[in-house]
């Protein structure tokens, strides 16, 4: 008898998870989301930038998973024995995967569940945008300057202003890596305002094409055309509040051991940006998440102990494209730390943000006749 595997969350992580066992003759692969597809969040901004461009970055369920069961909700409660659903259905499970990951502002990730509506507002905001000489972006890490880049890709003549209270880019990672960043950014045009607070928000909505003016605790003032929010992320973990499975860390996010199984169970696993793996949440290890949960999962189901264990890395790493032909990197390798030239960076992701690979694993985008 086939044994049934919940994956709660169809992001980066529960996504190939949920691909990786659908043939597995031993289970019986059931993915809860409320959303109509898998969303390849780091399209979001190129889609902004260029509407046309913005249904390669979802990939339908329905061709995604072909071999097993798509429910779209939302899990409310989860217990060691299955899910309760925002339906009040219940759902059981032999195994449990919870990968519900993290929230990011709009436009870093879509905010609506159906892909016309977040294609809608995607068009909508880049009408706004169109509309604008001076952007302001309020956040420096890699959504802000990804944001910045493929703006600059498709108007260069617009004055784009970054502005972040930090007083470094890309704290951590190695020093060629940031002068490299610094040196495109400027190549640009762009302009980086470090160690930089504003005395109060902006008085207008984000993304919508309005004039602003902001001051610095410094005095200094800026006025823009519109502005957008690139910082904050929240934990996606609410439906594990009541305890009844786990408890959770301050952060919201779930204690989980080497094989990446939820501490204190056996048959309950956590991926990505939900666990407490002491590394930055990015979509990268969330896949790599997913790999050693396939695998232990899989030996479980044919009988054998879970053996697959992951090893956070020693040091960062990142893949930041500014637009389609620049960025910078700086990536994993026997030696240490390897720099990734700005043509790397667009072979691997800058290109086509990745849209090539899922296409690959998860099938068609809804561009292509979905």
């Amino acid at each position: 008898m086939k044994r049934k595997v919940v994956v709660i969350g169809g992001g980066y992580g529960g996504a190939a998870v949920a691909k990786a066992l659908e043939s597995e003759p031993e289970a019986d692969v059931v993915l809860i989301d409320p959303r109509e597809g898998f969303v390849n969040a780091a399209g979001s901004l190129r889609a902004l930038a260029q509407p046309d461009w913005a249904p390669n970055m979802f990939f339908p369920f329905e061709t995604l998973l072909p071999k097993g069961t798509v429910i779209r909700d939302r899990a409310v409660s989860v217990d060691p024995h299955g899910v309760t659903l925002a339906s009040g259905e219940r759902v059981g499970a032999d195994y449990v995967v919870l990968a519900t990951g993290s929230s990011y502002t709009f436009p870093a990730k879509p905010v609506s569940d159906s892909i016309g509506e977040a294609l809608d507002d995607l068009r909508r905001t880049h009408k706004e945008l169109l509309r604008a000489q001076r952007v302001l972006i309020l956040g420096a890490g890699p959504v802000g300057l990804e944001l910045a880049g493929e703006i600059k890709e498709v108007w260069p003549d617009k004055h784009v202003t970054i502005v972040d209270p930090a007083k470094e880019l890309l704290p951590g990672f190695r020093p060629e890596v940031v002068a490299d960043l610094h040196h495109q950014l400027a190549a640009q045009g762009i302009e980086v305002r470090l160690d930089t607070t504003l005395t109060e928000p902006p008085s207008t909505e984000s993304g919508r094409a309005e004039t602003v003016t902001v001051t610095t605790a410094g005095g200094e003032t800026t006025t823009a055309d519109i502005w957008f929010r690139a910082y904050g992320t929240t934990v996606n973990s609410d439906y594990l509040a009541d305890g009844r499975l786990t408890p959770r860390t301050p952060e919201g996010r779930v204690p989980v051991t080497g094989h990446l199984t939820v501490q204190g169970y056996e048959h309950v696993y956590a991926v990505g940006d939900l666990t407490d793996v002491p590394e930055a949440k990015m979509a990268g290890y969330a896949m790599q998440h997913a790999e050693v949960v396939a695998q232990n999962i899989t030996a479980q189901l044919n009988g054998r102990p879970p053996t697959a264990t992951y090893q956070p890395l020693g040091h960062p790493m990142i893949l930041l494209p500014l637009g389609p032909n620049g960025g910078v990197g700086q990536l994993p390798s026997p030696e240490g730390p390897f720099i990734a030239p700005a043509s790397m960076v667009a072979e691997f992701k800058g290109a086509d943000l990745f849209t090539g690979r899922f296409t690959g694993q998860f099938g068609p985008t809804a561009a292509e006749g979905w």
